[in-house]
């Protein structure tokens, strides 16, 4: 396989301890928002979330509020900044 063949972007990767937020429009209408409340609340799209574990393409995730843990996939994620 030559560089030129290689794919064109590879999926971001993410370290335990990370701050995240997720991504509204990948994460609208997934698999994950339709078994989830209707009307998602603001944090989650603002952020900061700390990555707390990896497993496989799930993270799970620690916001800073008193809620629980929440797992989501690794592809509706984005840096927080």
């Amino acid at each position: 396989m030559t560089e030129d063949n290689a794919p064109s972007k590879a999926p971001k990767k993410f370290r335990k301890g990370d701050l995240v937020r997720l991504n509204r429009e990948k994460y609208l209408g997934s698999l994950e928002s339709l078994a989830s409340d209707q009307d998602p609340p603001s944090y989650v799209f603002d952020g900061p979330g700390e990555l707390l574990s990896i497993k496989g393409e799930y993270c799970q995730l620690r916001w800073r509020r008193p809620v629980p843990d929440v797992w989501l996939r690794i592809d509706q994620l984005e840096t927080w900044s």
